[in-house]
Order: C-alpha cells, then structure tokens, then sequence
C-alpha cells in the first residue's frame, strides 16, 4: 500500500488499500479463490486461511460480506480491527442465523488471535461481538467449543475488566450455571494444553512478530498474557468438578513441577506474582496432595515473600501463606523461620504494614494460631517480640495518619492479646509470667500512651479494653486493672482517663462510632464467651434506654471504687492548686458516675460528717428535710457555687454540668425548684443564668427537672428587671457618649432573647405575664431611641433589641397577639420603612431590621385570629405610610426605601393568606380618599401643558385648569372610590404627566425609573386593569368633567389598548351630546374623532358650522366659540372626512368677513403680549384650516381667496417678526409654529403644484409669488431667526422657545440661494479678517457661522442648511481674485484660506476638542451624551467640516491646491482626522436593522445618507457618530491626496488602525463609487476613452493622436485612497520607452497627490500629453509640462539656456540647494 499523500500514477485504478482490493477482487471473479488471504510466509500472524479440508467448496458458501469484514480482522491496523469486530458484531445481530453459521469454520482461528489482541478496545469489542455470534447460533457452537474454551477462559481473566467483564457475559449466555462446570470438564484437556503453554513455552518473541511489533508492546501483550493464563489456572481449577479435576491431576503435577513455574514468585511484574499466589492458594485448597508433593518448593516461595507489599501482591500473598501453612504440616521444615521468616515479618509490623495493616493485620490471628510450638519457643521471647513489634506499627507515619490503618492495627492488637492470655491461662508458673510479662509490658504502656493520644482514644483501644475486662471479669473475681495514676497529669491524659471511664461505663457507646467502617470479621473466643447468655445482654438493653445504668458491667464494683478514689484524688488537686484542668476532670467524672457516695467522698474525704450541718441549712436556706442533708446539694452549694462566683473563671459550662449532676441526685422536683431559685437569688454572673437555661433547654431530663424554676416567679421578675436595666443603661450611653457599653452586655441580652424565643410544651419557656413586662420595655425603649438626634450611638442598643426580637417573632406562636408586641412590631417597621440617612443605620443593622420585621409578619399572618382592625399593627402600618406618602418631602431613595418596605409586607401577605383578605384590607387603608388624589393632582406644575399644545394633541385657553380645582361636593370620600378602576386611574394620569413633562426636572425622572424597576408601566396597567374594570369608561367621564391632562390619559390608553369604534360610541351616545362646545368637550372630541365614523364625523362637522355661523351675533370676549367650532372642524377633516365644498367656501368667506368685521381677531400689528391665549387660539386653529385648504382642496380656493390667505400669511410673519420678545409664551410659540407650517405648505405648493391644478389658478398667482411673496417671506424670517437667538441665550430656559426654532428652522430650508445672497441682515464684518466675498455673503456668513455653535440643535442645523446653499458659491470670488494675482509672481507657492468665518469656528473649537476628547485614544470610541454641552461643540465642529469639505468639493482645481495648502499649514485637517477616529464607532453598522439572509452586506454610517433634520429626534445617540463617519467619508473622497499624506505620516498603531477601519468600511464603498462616476461621467475628450471595470476595480484609458496609440490601466488599491493607486502599461504603438515611462509618472504622481477623483487625474494627464504634442517643452526639474500641484505650465527661462521652468519647482530649487544658478546649465538665474 502506498503513502496517503503519494502521488498516483494516471489510469492507475487500483485501490490503495488492500480492504478495497480484496472487495474488488470479489466483484470481478464473483467468487474468492479458495486461497484466501494475503499469506502467512512472511509473518507469523495467523492469516484468514481456511482450516477444513476442502476449503474451496465451503468458502464459497460464506457470505461476501462476512468474507470481507474476516479479511479485515487479520489487519495489523488496530483501528481497522476494531471497525472490523463491531461491524462482525452487527452482522451477527442483523443477519439470518443460516448464513452467520457459515462463519463459524473460520471464526475460532480468528477469535484466538485478535482476543489476546495488544488494543484492548478491539479485546472487549471482541467479547462483545462473540455474544452476538453466540446468540444467533447457540447450539451450532458446540463443534468449535475445544478450540475456542482456552482463550475463552483466558479471556474471562484478562487484566482489562471490561473486557473479562465481557468474555463472562459470553459465557453465561453460551451455558446456564449448571452446565458451565461440565462444559469446562468437556475441554478441560485442550485448555490445559494451552495455559501449559502460555505459562511453559511462550516467549514475547514467540507470541508477537518482532520485526513489526515493538518491544514495549511484546513484553506487555506477555505479562497480560501470562496474568490471564495464572488467573485462568485458578478459575478452572474452582469451576472443574472434583472428578474431572482428579482426572488432570498428572497435568497439573507436571505443570507446577516446573522450575519456570515456581520463578514466577519472584517476577519483577506485581500482576504476575499476585496471580500466582492466587493460582497458588487454589491448588492449596483444592489439591493440598500435589502441593505436598512440592512442598520444597511451594514453601520457600511463599514464606520467604511474606514482606512483599505492593498493593496487588499482598492480599493474595497472604493467602497463600494461611493456606500453606493449613495444607502442608512440615512447611517449617523447608524454610528456616527464625532466620528467614520472622525477621521479616517482625519488620514489616514495626513499620505498621507500610500502609497496607488494613489488609495485612486481619491475617496476623489466624496466622499465629497456626505456628507450631518449635516456633514459638521459647513463648515469652516470641510474644514479647511479636506484641512489641505490632505496638510499634503504631508510631510509623502512615498508622498515625490514617484512623483506619490505626484501628486495624489495634484490633489485631488486642485479639491477638486476647488470644495469646488464652492459650496462656493455666495456673503454672510459666503461664502466670506470661500473663503478667503481656500486661504489664504490653497492655499498660499501650493504655498509658492512649490516655495521652487523641487519636488512640477515638479508636477502638478503650471498647476492646473494655470488652476484655468484661471478659475476664465473667471468668472469675480477677485483681482490678486500670491505668497508671500519677501525681501530676497533663490536659490530654486526664482526658484519656475520662474517656477510658466512660468507656467502661456504657462500653456499648463506643461500639457503634459514626462513620466506623464494618470489620470484614469478628473473633468470638468460644471459651471464653459461653457463659455469657442472657446476663451479658442486660448492660447494653439498659444502655439502649439512655440514662446512667444503675449497675455498671464490671459487677463487682472496681470501677466505682476508682472512680471515687481518683474524685478523691482529684479535689486535693482543685483545693490546693486551684487547677482547672482537674476541676474539668471532676466535671466529667460527676458528670458520668452521679452517685450520693460520690459526692460524699468530694464534700467530707476525711469522714467527718454532719460536722457543720446546722451552719449549713441557714446558708442553704432550705428547711428542714433532705434537701439540706443530701451531700449532692451540700457540694453544690459550698464548691460549686463559689467556683461559679469567682471572677478570674471566664468558663463556667463543665461547673453547669456539675450543677445538674448534684440536682440528679434529688428526689423530688420541688427540691430542684428550692435549689435553683436559691441560685438564681445568689449574685452570679447573667452567663453562669444563661449558661444554666441552655443547658436545661438542651436536655430533656434537665429540662424536667428545672421547669418550675423556669415558670416561677423568681426568674421572672430577675429577668424582667434585667431588660429594664439594660434598656436604661443603652439609652443612658446613647445620650451621654458615643461609647457602646451595651457590648458588654452580650450575655444578659442572650439571656432576654433566650427566654423570650425558647419554647416548652407550646407554651413560652418562662410566665407569659414576664414576657409580656419584657417586650413593654423593649418597645418603649426602641420608641425612644428611634427619636433621638444622634442616632448613630443607639446603633448597639438598637441591634440587641432587633435580635432579641426576631427571635421572638420566629419562635415564639401567637406573640403578634400581645398588643405590646404589635407596637414593637410597627415600630421596626417604620425604622425598615426610612431612609438610611435619617436613622443613621448601618446595613448590616438595616439586614437585622428587615429580618425581624419579616419574622413578625410571618408570625401574625400565619396566626388564624389575627383582624385587620384598627389600632392592630397592619392598620397603623398602612396609616402611617399613607401620611409618609402624603406629608412627609420624600426624595427618591426615600420613597424607594419606603416602596420597598411596603412591597416586602404586602409580598409576605400575598403569600401567607389563602384567602387574602388581610393583604385586601391593607391596601384598602392604603389608598388614598378622592380629597387625597385631588390634593395630590392640585399640587403638579402646570408646565406639562407645553408639550400637547404645541404638539397639537391638546387645545386649552389657560394654564390655570379647572380640573385643579377642588369641587366641594367631591369632597367627602365616597366609598365606592377605593375600586380599582379609580386608583389605575390615578395612576395613568399621574405617568402622563410624566411623559409630558419629559421627564424633567432629574426628579420626575428618577421616579418614573424607579417605577420601571418595580415593572409599573403604562401598558402593562392599562392591560391588567382594562380586563378587570371598565377603564375607559371612568378615564371618558373624567376627561368630559375635567378636560386637560385627562384627556391626553384617555387618547394615549386608547391607542394603546386599540379599544374600537363601538366602544367609543358607548361612551357618549351622540355627539349633540357634546355641545354646546366647552373646552372639556373639545378636548374630549379632538382625542375620539380619529375613531368615530364618518356618519358621527359629519354630524360633527354639521354641528360646529351651524355654531360657527352663529358665532358673530353672540360676540365673546376671548373667541373661544370660533376657535373650538374650527377646532371640531379641523379634527374631522384631518381624518379624511368628505367635506361639501359649499361648507369650505362658506368658512373661508366667514373668516374673511371677519377680517373685515373684526380685524382685531386676527393680530395683524398687534402686540402679542397683550394678546389672550384664546385669541392666538383663534389665529392658530384658522391658520390649520386654511394649511389644510392648500394641501387638500386647493381648487376652492379662487382668486379673492389667495389673496386673503397670502396676505394674511405675511401679515402674522411680520407680527411674529415683531414680538419676539413674547416668544416665551407657548400659545405664541404655536402662533410662530402654525405660521411657518403654512408657508412650507404654501412652498411646498407653489414649487411643485399638483398634476393639472396649474389651469385651475389664477393666472398671476404663481408670478406674485414668486417676485413679491417668497422675498418678503425670507426676508422676515431669516432675521426672526437671528433675532430669537439673540433674545433667548439661554437653552436650558424653560421659557426658551425650542419649538419655535424649529419650525423657522424648517421654512429656512426654503430659501432660494439668491435671496441668500441678496439677504437684507444688518452688516455685520470682523476687524482683519481677509475676504474676497461681496458684502452681503460675508454679512451672510460672519451672522450665521457663529450659529454653528449655539447651543440648541436645531439653530445648528438651519445655520448649516442655510450655509451649505451658498458654499458652492464662494470659490467663485476667490477665483476671481486668483485670476487678478499677477502672473510672473516669484514667492512661495500660494495659498488661499476657506471662508475666514469658517476657519475661525473650527479654531475655537479644536481646542475644545482637544479637551474633551483628548484623553481618549485614536481608534476608540467616545460616547458623546446627546443634547450635551460636549455634543452641541462637537455637532458643531463637524457641520463647519461639512461645510468647508462641500466648499472644497465646488472649487475648481487650481484653487484646490491652494486651499490644500492651507489646511496643511494649519494643521486642521490633521486635527479632525484624529477627532473622527475617535469619533467614529469601532463598527459603524447602522443600528435597527432587520437580520435579512437575503443581504449582501449589512447597511452601514457609511452606505447611509445622513438626514440632518431639526425635527427627528430619534436615534439621537447616533447622530455624531454618524456625521463623523460621513465627514470622513467626504474628506477621503474630496482629499485623498492629503488625508493618505497624514496616513504616512502616523505612527504604528494609528496607522494600522487607519488602514484596517477604512479598507473594511469606506475604500468598499468609495471605490465603487468611483467607478460608477466613471460609468455615469459625462465629461468627454477628444483622443481619449475612459473604461471602467467594477469588478477588478480597474479603470483603462486609451489615447490615440494619428499614429500613437497609448492604453492605460489604472488598478484601485484594497484600502483606496489611502493606499497608492497603481498605473499598469496597456498596449503602446508609436511612442519611445523613455517618453512612455515619464507618461506613467505622470500619471502616477496625478493620481497621488491630486485631491480629486480619478477622472479629475486623467483630464490633468490628458492636457499635460497635449501640452507635449503641441511642441511645449517639460520642466526640465519635474519633468512635466503641467505642474503636478498648481498645474501651470513652464514659464520661468534661463537666459543662457533658454529652457522653461515652473515657478514651484524653481522656488523649490533654490531654497533646498541654496543656489541661485539654472538647473540645466549652472549659470546663474536672472
């Protein structure tokens, strides 16, 4: 087979691989030869070669397809095997069981070689494909069975477990458990042979190919092997009958005769020696008569490796030594134990089993239980060596830090102990030194270090102990045995001590260990433990019942006897030295053994008794009787006591147990209760009371006995009086200083909450009457607290208080009844509720705070009984937040601390309550009454009716609203007005007077994200509360009622809830209801008119016309009949009403008699400030009506009309030009506004008139309008516009008029450029400023530019409109000016600046700039906030970049340079290329955008026209970033010369992110552009074509001119124009090389450093070719006819040469060579 990667010869059709070439072979012949295969000769791999004789016929029956995958087992490939065998599997499954029969010949040869496979991923596959092959032919198998049953079984031991794992599931499924021996017994010769193989004759060489199989895998394939074959050894041993196992008896005597057999013993592989120990403890126990025979060898190989201790090795090892020494009775004489045995075992222990004792102790019983007595001998040496050894094991590393090595090792220990006194319990003289020599030196040192080891004691040490002395104890009255005693103890033995002791005393506590791993056996010494019947069982059925056992398992009371003798002891210890470690011990020893004799011996040791008895019954103060008598409280009272009382003792716990000790020893419970009040009487410290409570409450028998002391009034009253003076003294310290001594305090404040929260019996643990006392005082000192100034020094009184009530609240059920409870519950609360600045709490305070409220609310809601009644916390709670809400100057936080608080409460209501009615009583407290809405409504500023009345959604005649007043008949509260609708309605008008105010001031904004983050928005409550009550219909009736703010609630909550026109018509039933027309009802109708029908909309119509003819003989002060009659008018038109013309004629003659009649109403020269709101109403609802008229019936109109409309147009412009001063006004605001819509309509109309209106007109209309109308229009309102600027300065004024700007703004847009240039502004020029501009332009200018930088947008954006009209303009006079420069001029090359005007905006704002964006680096982003002071520059600088780059664009290209030469001398293009990189976005995608598959490429700022409109104020965020973009865009395109000279000149990183931003958004798009311009040029010349080639970006000029033909191509680079434009050669015919070269220069250098396009660069070359034919000579220094900068020609000649130059080039000559002298000749230049 070749390499993958060679190269194939051509026609070649064979295969590569041999798999594929068997499969070929088979298509072609139809049949495989009966030789299958690829041959055996070269290897010694089983091949796939047919074991039968006649092969050929039996072949042929296989199928093809099990034929192909048996050729592809015999791979050497072991990915191809495994593919092979899985596929052998499925074959197995799917196929018919006939035609997998076929297979079965071939299989066995197969299977025996690729199941001891090297992979072992291929030897489970193929386990798991012979299950298959087993399943599907069953039976058929059984003439295959010899051959195949030796690898089998091998297989059913392999090392890999899933494959062994797999092999056995094959052979269950082969045989059921009954038939597995006798098929084994059925092969068991042919297996034989092949484990005698495997373990005799194999080799790593014989078993794999060393020539293709490396060494590594030889030598592993071999161990597996050799471990299986061991391992199968032993299984077939345990599965063969004993018959069929007597019958190979001769097999196995030969096989285990062997040398190389016994030498695997000592095998450097540890899987193989644990297979053979394994293989070797089988034959011990199955065939002890041949191992006998052999016992020279078996001996030595197992006793001399008992210290092997590799993990796998020893468990099978030391099987093997227990069966050996069972099955062979001399093995001792094989080996020498003394030298060659024990020596090692003796090591082996002393290091503890070297981690393995776990595995290896368990073995050492049995093991010396088997040694005969000339190994033992002499017995005393031996067992001193053995236990000293096993002790030992103790102390190594691993022992110490492993509990389970440890334990293993002390079991082992005291079992083999137990055992070596039992084979050692005679009376004889040697017996009884052993006995003593194992105790004395074996058992009680191993005690005496235990007592000093922790570890040792939590062992099993002290129960096996235990158990022994039980034991012997059982036996016969033996001598006491316990521990050493010393004089003077460490901590950790007396421990020990009292640890043994408890041990002893209920020795079945210590049997049973958490955690303690089951032992794999238990050692029963059947003498020993006969006797114990149902006696030993008492002790631990006593034990099971808890309590002290009233007699102690040793019987014979030894170990109360020790016990007293050490308490005795012990107290000369405490009564001298005062040592707290023996007074500890004592506690125990009380603790555990609490006997009247016991505490006998601690009170009289010396037996004088009853000495002071009657001194002692006044101290106790018990009369009479056995109280004073009992020795257990005569100690109490006369040691205990005193030890509690002493100061320097800071742990009293163990002296508390002693106390319930000496109580266990009373009888009666009344004398408990004498005893403890007694106590608690006595001065001790609040922790030794806190300390007695806790232990009481912690154990059920103490809390038996101290019940009556706990619910008496001794404790009560104590405890009563200590909350009052803890409470005094915190606020006693939070007046006085800033100290905190309630922290010293810590266990009284335990103790009030212990026994406030603890409970018994459902019942407070103390008298409810105390607890009630307690909390009064509680309460009434957080009360005061809370009002204090200083608030921050009551912060530690305030927290013991606050846990001491969470407690109670969540411990105690049913305290919330307490009336002082729910006080000190609302008093938490309203401390939850305020702001952190007011109460000055920590937030680790607050925490505790809200928990304990949260307790308490859980406590009274969960409380069946508990009413929302008044006075009860719920209702003064709700109270209380309303006057917060109502009264109390909340900021944000305030109000969100308190929304939060109040959410919390009703969150915890909602979910305690089935039935709710708690949480609906709450809110119903909560919500405010009609007088309390309408006071709220009546205090919001009236500022919000800006928005609507400009914007036209709203018309009102006041800023005093009637619905701000307060009608007296509302104002008691109706019951009916807590519904819900009323509140949602609240609500909904209160967020609409948000979104009018705009959310301004910070405040209004703030709350209304406050409500955001609470999810209360508009639509989500319009949509919930809308399904449950009629909304609309109270939100109808208010705006009918009220007018104003509600009707705007009512249109929004109609457009966003889409309600329809039959519900509409619901509300109101007809619309005669309406009139007579009141504001209220106009409002109203102005919001449903876009719903009603046109039948109701007629009715409407017809309505108002009949008012408004009326109107004149009822004259009303204010017009207000006349504005709302066109108001109704107006509203139904604008939704597409049919109108009869009569009806249109008839109010446009009304108001034209009006203007006859009443001229006053319509302000011509009238002074707006005087003018009333419904008066300007008047003019702005005629002025809709007649915009309306020229937009949609302009045919009505005739010639008296126009008249009438345009001068009264121009009329209220002049009267607006007029009072700008009452601008501020928002109903002259809408005067302004309504007035500049309609000459836009009107502009609109004249500049483009609707198709055949034109005939319809009058016929001087149009000429009028455009000679008289449009110049006396703009010449008012350009001045408006600056006249407005300079009366209002100050954008952030709310009185500043925005919308009026605006709306000026727009008209401007219409202004004819001659007007402009024309304009009639005052002059208005700059001292040194230079200038070629006429007066007026410059007037023009120097009054506009500075508008660039006003700080309301829209006067930015009309300046830049308005400028950018007359930018195209302005290189004309600088041109003539350059024409007028005198030609022979020898200076520098000359420069022209943009408009001075111009220049000076963006001098003062680059440093500005500079500041802002100065910290931010090239190629990141700045966010710029709309509407900013930093976005008003910016937008700024960027429309004068727009303007100078349009002025740039319209010069012609002489001119061009010379501007270039400016912008590069100043250096301001340079700056704004930094600023744009910094304002451009990192990905300029233009946001919005659907995802469309479909798309190419995602639009982007830079594909996108930019729309700079006054009006649109979406997407604001977007507009700098935008502008920047296309201000870049515009630089690169108009000059690309100097823009990629700025680009060179950068250092790395801004140049690499230069050239990565513009190649992948702008050169795409410019260079398309590009050619397109060529596709689109017009421009024509003659001699040369220009092509263009969109897809290579290619453009190719060819010139002809007679004989000379010239083709060029002109390659666009990937990041163009930043990148050189490359020129190519085409086809030349007639022109030298030379000449061709300096042509392509040319062009080159054209294309470089030209700021214009590509055709600007061809028409250069093109004339400079011209230049050349017509006999014009080159500059001999550019060798160009055609300069490449200015683009003259060659004017300047040496008078000795002769020869031209460009005046540049010799400028540029002289100043770099420092030389006067000609180029060309030397001589010097005249």
């Amino acid at each position: 087979m070749g390499g993958k990667n060679k190269q194939r010869t051509k026609g070649n059709v064979r295969p590569s691989s041999s798999g594929r070439a068997a499969e070929l072979l088979a298509r072609e012949s139809g049949a495989v030869p009966g030789f299958v295969g690829f041959g055996t000769s070269a290897s010694n791999d089983l091949g796939y070669v047919p074991a039968v004789h006649g092969a050929e016929e039996i072949d042929s029956l296989v199928d093809a397809d099990f034929r192909m995958v048996l050729r592809k087992l015999s791979k050497r490939d072991t990915v191809t095997k495994l593919k092979a065998v899985q596929e052998f599997g499925s074959m197995c499954q799917e196929r018919e069981p006939e035609v997998v029969k076929g297979v079965l010949p071939y299989w066995p040869r197969i299977y025996c070689k690729i199941s001891v496979d090297h992979d072992r991923r291929v030897r489970e596959a193929t386990q798991q494909s012979f299950q298959q092959l087993i399943l599907k032919v069953k039976r058929n198998l059984a003439p295959y069975l010899k051959s195949i049953m030796g690898y089998w079984l091998i297989a059913q031991c392999d090392t890999y477990s899933p494959a062994a794992s797999a092999a056995n599931l094959a052979f269950e499924a082969a045989f059921p458990l009954s038939k597995q021996a006798e098929a084994l017994g059925f092969c068991k010769e042919e297996v034989l042979n092949i484990l005698q193989d495997n373990l005799l004759k194999e080799t790593p060489e014989t078993l794999s190919d060393p020539q293709s199989v490396p060494p590594e895998e030889r030598d592993a394939k071999y161990i597996r092997l050799l471990t299986s074959s061991l391992l199968a050894m032993k299984k077939l041993m345990a599965m063969l009958s004993q018959q069929d196992l007597d019958s190979q008896s001769e097999r196995l005597a030969y096989l285990i005769a062997q040398t190389k057999f016994w030498k695997y013993s000592k095998h450097k592989t540890p899987q193989i020696r644990g297979a053979f120990f394994e293989a070797v403890a089988s034959l011990c126990e199955l065939t002890p008569h041949l191992i006998q025979k052999e016992a020279s060898r078996a001996c030595p190989a197992v006793l001399l490796g008992i210290e092997d201790t590799d993990p796998v090795v020893l468990p099978p090892l030391w099987e093997a030594v227990l069966h050996v020494l069972s099955s062979i009775p001399d093995c001792w004489t094989h080996v020498n134990a003394r030298k060659g045995v024990m020596p090692k075992l003796w090591g082996l222990l002393q290091e503890g089993g070297r981690g393995l004792a776990t595995v290896l102790h368990p073995n050492l019983l049995p093991f010396i239980s088997k040694l005969p007595q000339e190994i033992t001998d002499p017995k005393l040496e031996f067992y001193s060596t053995f236990f000293t050894a096993v002790i030992q094991g103790l102390s190594s590393e691993r022992a110490m830090a492993s509990p389970s090595e440890s334990a293993a090792i002390v079991f082992a220990t005291m079992e083999c102990l137990r055992f070596s006194l039992l084979q050692n319990a005679g009376e004889d003289k040697e017996s009884r030194r052993i006995q003593s020599v194992l105790i004395a030196d074996q058992l009680l040192p191993l005690v005496d270090s235990a007592l000093g080891n922790s570890a040792l004691q939590s062992g099993p040490l002290f129960p096996r102990i235990t158990d022994m002395l039980v034991s012997w104890e059982k036996r016969a009255d033996s001598p006491d045995e316990d521990g050493p005693r010393r004089e003077a103890a460490e901590d950790g033995t007396l421990a020990g001590v009292a640890s043994l002791l408890r041990v002893m005393q209920s020795p079945g506590s210590a049997s049973d260990r958490p955690g303690r791993k089951k032992n794999a056996a238990k050692i029963r010494f059947s003498d020993l433990d006969s006797g114990s019947g149902k006696d030993g069982e008492e002790p631990e059925e006593r034990l099971a019942k808890g309590g002290v056992p009233s007699v102690t398992p040793l019987r014979s009371g030894h170990l109360e006897e020790l016990v007293c003798r050490l308490a005795q002891l012990n107290m000369v210890y405490v009564n001298e030295q005062d040592s707290e470690k023996h007074l500890r011990f004592l506690s125990v020893l009380v603790s555990s053994f609490p006997s009247r004799r016991l505490f006998q011996v601690l009170l009289d040791p010396d037996g004088e008794k009853d000495k002071e008895e009657p001194d002692e019954r006044k101290s106790i103060g018990v009369q009479g009787g056995a109280a004073s008598r009992n020795p257990a409280v005569r100690f109490l009272l006369q040691k205990v006591v005193v030890w509690l009382r002493q100061e320097h003792r800071t742990d009293t716990d163990f002296l508390v147990s002693m106390v319930f000790s000496a109580l266990h020893c009373c009888s009666t419970k009344e004398e408990k209760t004498l005893i403890l009040n007694h106590i608690t009487e006595m001065d001790l410290k609040w922790g030794v009371l806190l300390q007695i409570i806790q232990k009481a409450c912690a154990d059920p028998v103490c809390l038996e006995a101290s019940v009556g002391w706990l619910k008496g009034a001794v404790l009560g009253e104590k405890l009563v009086g200590l909350a009052g003076e803890l409470c005094e003294l915190g606020l006693r310290s939070t007046r006085v200083s800033k100290a905190t001594p309630t922290s010293g305090h810590t266990h009284s404040w335990a103790l009030i909450s212990l026994a406030l929260s603890q409970r018994h019996l459902n019942g407070t643990l103390i008298g409810e009457e105390y607890v009630e006392k307690i909390i009064d005082k509680l309460h009434a000192t957080l009360s005061e607290a809370k009002n204090l100034s200083d608030a921050g020094n009551m912060e530690p009184l305030v927290s013991f208080i606050c846990d001491v009530a969470s407690n109670f609240f969540s411990s105690v059920k049913g305290c919330l009844l307490l009336a002082s409870a729910e006080e000190l519950l609302l008093t938490v609360f309203q401390l939850c509720a305020q702001d952190q600045e007011a109460t000055r709490l920590s937030d680790s305070l607050l925490q505790k705070l809200k928990h304990a409220c949260f307790s308490g609310v859980q406590s009274l809601v969960s409380h069946p009984e508990t009413e929302l009644s008044e006075g009860a916390f719920l209702h003064s709670a709700a109270i209380w937040v309303k006057k917060q809400l109502l009264s109390a100057l909340l900021g944000v936080k305030s109000l969100q601390v308190l929304v939060s608080a109040v959410q919390s409460l009703v969150e915890t209501l909602g979910s305690s309550q089935c039935d709710g009615h708690l949480l609906s009583g709450f809110i119903s407290c909560l919500t405010p009454s009609a007088a309390e809405w309408k006071r709220m409504r009546q205090a919001l500023p009236p500022q919000w009716v800006k928005c609507p009345l400009l914007s036209g959604r709203l018309r009102v005649t006041s800023l005093v609203l009637a619905a701000m007043e307060l009608n007296d008949h509302q104002g008691a509260d109706s019951p009916q007005f807590c519904d819900l609708k009323h509140t949602v309605s609240e609500i909904l008008f209160a967020m609409q007077w948000s979104e009018e105010m705009e959310y301004s001031p910070a405040v209004v904004s703030e709350y209304h994200r406050m409500l955001q983050g609470l999810n209360i928005t508009r639509d989500r409550i319009s949509k919930e509360a809308g399904a449950r009550c009629n909304l609309l219909e109270m939100l109808f009736a208010r705006s009918l009622e009220e007018g104003s703010l509600w009707t705007l609630t009512l249109a929004n909550y109609i457009q966003k809830r889409d309600v329809g026109s039959d519900d509409i018509k619901t509300l109101y039933g007809s619309v005669e209801s309406f009139f007579p027309l009141t504001e209220h009802s106009l409002c109203t109708i102005q919001v449903l008119c876009p719903s009603l029908d046109n039948e109701e909309k007629e009715s409407l119509i017809a309505l108002s016309i009949s008012e408004l003819l009326n109107w004149q003989d009822t004259d009303q002060g204010d017009g207000f009949s006349g504005t709302a009659c066109l108001a109704v008018l107006h509203c139904c038109l604008v939704t597409e009403t049919d109108v009869e013309e009569e009806i249109l004629l008839a109010v446009i003659a009304t108001m034209m008699e009006w203007r006859s009649s009443k001229e006053e109403l319509f302000l011509f020269n009238s002074d707006l400030k005087k003018a009333s709101a419904g008066i300007l109403s008047l003019n702005v609802e005629m002025m809709r009506f007649l915009s309306w008229l020229v937009t949609h019936s302009p045919r009505v109109l005739q010639d008296t009309h126009w008249d009438f409309l345009l001068c009264s147009m121009l009329a209220w412009l002049e009267t607006a030009s007029e009072n700008t001063a009452a601008f501020w006004n928002p109903w002259v605001q809408l005067f302004v506004c309504q007035n500049c819509d309609l000459i836009m309509m009107l502009s609109g109309f004249f500049s483009a008139p609707p198709a055949g209106l034109a005939d319809h007109l009058p016929p001087e209309l149009s000429h009028e309008w455009e000679e008289f109308f449009v110049e006396g229009i703009h010449s008012r309102i350009l001045p408006l516009l600056v006249k407005i600027t300079e009366e209002f300065r100050e954008p952030d004024d709310p009185l500043f008029p925005m919308v009026a700007l605006r709306a000026v703004g727009d008209a401007l847009r219409w202004v004819p450029v001659q007007l402009l240039t024309q304009n009639k502004l005052p002059p208005k020029f700059v001292l040194g400023q230079k200038t070629n501009l006429p007066e007026k332009l410059q007037t023009l200018l120097n009054t506009l530019t500075p508008l660039l930088l006003f700080k309301a947008r829209p006067v930015q954006l009309t300046a830049y409109h308005v400028l950018c009209k007359v930018m195209p303009q302005l290189p004309e006079c600088d041109s003539e000016s350059d024409n007028a420069k005198c030609d022979d001029d020898d200076g520098e090359e000359p420069c022209l600046s943009p408009p001075a005007a111009l220049m000076s905006i963006l001098a003062a704002t680059e440093e500005l700039l500079d500041n802002v964006l100065g910290s931010v680096q090239v190629g990141e982003f700045a966010v710029v906030q709309p509407l900013s002071d930093e976005h008003c520059c910016i937008l700024g600088y960027l429309l004068t970049w727009k303007l100078v780059l349009t002025f740039f664009k319209a010069s012609s290209s002489h001119l061009r340079v010379q501007y270039s030469l400016y912008l590069r001398k100043s250096r301001s293009l340079h700056k704004l290329l930094l600023h744009l990189f910094r304002l451009m976005p990192e990905n300029p995608t233009l946001p919005g955008q659907a995802a469309e598959p479909g798309t190419k490429e995602p639009k982007t700022f830079f594909t996108e026209d930019l729309c700079l409109s006054a009006q649109k104020r979406d997407r604001m965020q977007w507009e700098v970033p935008h502008l920047a973009c296309s201000v870049y865009y515009s630089a690169v395109k108009d000059l690309p010369a100097m823009v990629r000279l700025w680009w060179n000149g950068q250092e790395k990183r801004v140049f690499n992110t230069v050239d990565k931003f513009t190649s992948k958004y702008v050169s795409s798009v410019l260079s398309a552009q590009e050619i397109a311009s060529v596709y689109t040029s017009t421009q024509t010349f003659d001699s040369m074509t220009v092509k263009a080639r969109s897809a290579t970006k290619e453009v190719i000029a060819t010139y002809s001119v007679d004989d000379i033909f010239i083709e060029l191509v002109i390659q666009l680079p990937h990041n163009y124009p930043l990148g050189s434009i490359s020129v190519e050669s085409g086809r030349r015919v007639g022109v030298a090389v030379q000449q061709w070269r300096n042509w392509m220069l040319q062009l080159s250098t054209y294309l470089t450093h030209q700021n214009g396009s590509i055709m600007e660069g061809l028409a250069l070359w093109k004339n400079n070719v011209d230049k050349r034919f017509e006999g014009v000579e080159d500059c001999m220094i550019c060798f160009s006819v055609i300069h490449g900068s200015n683009y003259s020609l060659p004017k300047k000649a040496c008078r000795t040469c002769k020869k031209k130059f460009h005046s540049a080039c010799l400028y540029k000559w002289f100043t770099s060579s420092n030389k006067s002298t000609c180029p060309l000749c030397r001589e010097t230049f005249f």
